[in-house]
């Protein structure tokens, strides 16, 4: 395998120069060392290695660059090799500008210049990035090719499922002729489509999650029958009970029905998660904690839906779609919560072909020079908008309230406000949608006077309130009228203030316990919960000290 590749990037030689050696020197036995004295130079050099198949782990570039600044070359640089570890040296005087880039390029670092010693300023720093580049791309290698239409519903959501479980593929349209001859090569119809072939030459005709994700060698299978804790749903909340619960030494398995992340994991970027100054990316946290969970054994299945959950005396099974199930001696749920869906005319029949539920990281290069819509206030929208805004000609936020102060974090606001490539839209919303085979016009009506427009639109993300997934536990557990689960002090009880009707523990139910024994829930599909990433990791932790007990004292 060839040496993942360091670049580095100054227009001043001898500073230039200087990097590199000193890169060498610590690094150059397991990595090349590539340097370039301007960005397009840099650039030329990224796609060469691209052609070759080579990796590159981290990019270290000037900020102060006559033709290309160090922040445009890292927006150009990150086309070509998403998961590099990006580095912006800076002068004193350019840190506010480097704090600025943090938001506009997903910066991992910056660092001033002069960087000696390098033992103590400067290989900390690229050791920890080697570090997280590699967990990063500690993914399944297979590579699989989708050949589909440009504005398939169904071709969209194999691309998301792939991008969201960092699996490598090439998407191919159908109607062009890398495409046709894909299919003709492996003797396909053009007429039934998408179309997957796998690494080992398999093709998938209109294939299901699970048979994709087998293919590209995920998990979707149970290795045992008995666990000590199940946790369903991937998101953080599920991440960080699986975390504590492998850490602790129960056998523990984590399923997810996509991708693990939930939500939080198509973030762009999270600024307000304890130990992260800079930042970090929906993904990024994500792959570390599903790696960490791995790391103390936990199992990760993906693409497996469960259908419902049954007690058995102690034990507590959990079926899946197929039929299958598997047994636990506790139960933490933490499924979520789904974007509402927009209800107007039009919208659905366009749904995946130009309406898109989310961020959809897979379509924000394809909006290049365009409008982009997004509706919503919060700080989903509010950091897809800035993600957007990198690549879109404008970002018009489209918010239903008077501000946007009501539902959005200060920082963002701030953020959004300083974007001259963002419009906010207040006391607006969407009243119908229009187009042949994608999305191409929305009418927008004005809260306040009932007045319509409409406008040209290809590109509408919506990021409007949110929806427990629970109606596979109707009957079982207790639920608020919205659906989300009541724990603990939140149950029901009788008028004499006893415990829920058919409680039989001689307890009370603990904290994040449902009114069944032993079945925990987590994170925003709980009742009343923090809606907050910190929050709900919090709760996952505080679950397996909650089954601690649970088995303790069964």
């Amino acid at each position: 395998m060839p040496r993942p590749v360091i670049l580095t990037v100054d227009d001043d030689p001898a500073v230039s120069r200087a990097v590199a050696r000193d890169l060498r020197r610590e690094y150059g036995e397991h990595h090349r060392i590539v340097r370039a004295e301007s960005g397009p130079t840099a650039l030329e050099a990224l796609r060469e290695i691209a052609l070759r198949g080579e990796q590159v782990a981290v990019i270290l570039a000037d900020q102060r660059m006559p033709r290309m600044t160090g922040v445009e070359f890292l927006e150009q640089a990150m086309d070509l090799f998403p998961r590099a570890r990006r580095v912006l040296l800076t002068a004193y005087a350019d840190t506010d500008a480097a704090i600025t880039a943090i938001n506009v390029v997903d910066l991992d670092h910056y660092l001033l210049k002069p960087w000696d010693p390098p033992e103590e300023k400067l290989y900390p720093v690229v050791d920890s990035l080697l570090a997280a580049w590699r967990e990063s791309s500690d993914r399944p290698s297979a590579t699989i090719r989708i050949v589909g239409n440009r504005w398939s519903a169904r071709s969209y959501e194999l691309r998301d499922l792939a991008a969201r479980n960092q699996l490598s593929y090439d998407f191919f349209r159908a109607d062009e002729p890398d495409g046709a001859r894909l299919l003709e090569a492996a003797g396909a119809d053009p007429d039934v489509l998408p179309v997957v072939i796998a690494e080992d030459g398999r093709t998938l005709v209109q294939p299901t999650d699970a048979q994709v994700a087998e293919a590209a060698g995920l998990a979707t299978t149970a290795s045992e029958d008995v666990y000590d804790l199940v946790v369903v749903g991937g998101g953080p909340a599920g991440l960080g009970a699986s975390v504590y619960g492998g850490s602790e030494g129960l056998r523990t398995v984590l399923v997810e029905s996509r991708a693990t992340g939930g939500q939080a994991g198509t973030s762009s970027r999270i600024e307000n998660y304890l130990g992260f100054p800079n930042g970090v990316s929906g993904d990024q946290l994500t792959t570390r904690a599903r790696l960490q969970a791995e790391k103390f054994g936990t199992e990760v299945l993906t693409t497996r839906t469960v259908t419902a959950l049954e007690p058995k005396g102690r034990a507590r099974v959990v079926r899946f779609d197929d039929g299958s199930e598997i047994t636990a001696h506790a139960v933490v749920l933490a499924t979520g919560v789904s974007y509402r869906m927009l209800e107007c005319p039009g919208l659905d029949d366009h749904t995946g072909q130009g309406v898109f539920y989310g961020a959809a990281a897979t379509e924000a290069a394809s909006c290049a020079a365009q409008d982009v819509y997004v509706v919503g206030g919060a700080n989903s929208a509010g950091q897809a908008a800035m993600n957007f805004s990198r690549h879109a000609a404008r970002v018009i936020m489209l918010v239903r309230g008077p501000s946007l102060t009501a539902s959005m974090s200060h920082y963002l606001i701030e953020q959004i406000e300083a974007n001259p490539r963002i419009e906010v839209r207040t006391c607006t919303e969407v009243c119908g949608a229009d187009g042949t085979d994608h999305l191409e016009k929305l009418t927008l009506r004005d809260r306040n006077t009932g007045a319509e427009e409409t406008v040209e639109a290809s590109w509408l993300f919506v990021f409007i309130g949110a929806a427990p997934r629970t109606d596979w536990l109707d009957g079982v557990v207790a639920r608020d009228g919205r659906g989300f689960v009541l724990t603990g002090p939140d149950l029901p009880r009788d008028e004499n203030g006893r415990a829920p009707a058919g409680w039989e523990p001689d307890r009370d139910p603990f904290h994040l316990e449902t009114s069944v024994p032993g079945v925990f829930a987590v994170g925003d599909v709980r009742a009343d919960s923090v809606k907050r990433v910190a929050s709900a990791v919090g709760e996952g932790a505080m679950a397996v000290s909650l089954v601690h007990r649970w088995l303790e004292n069964r």
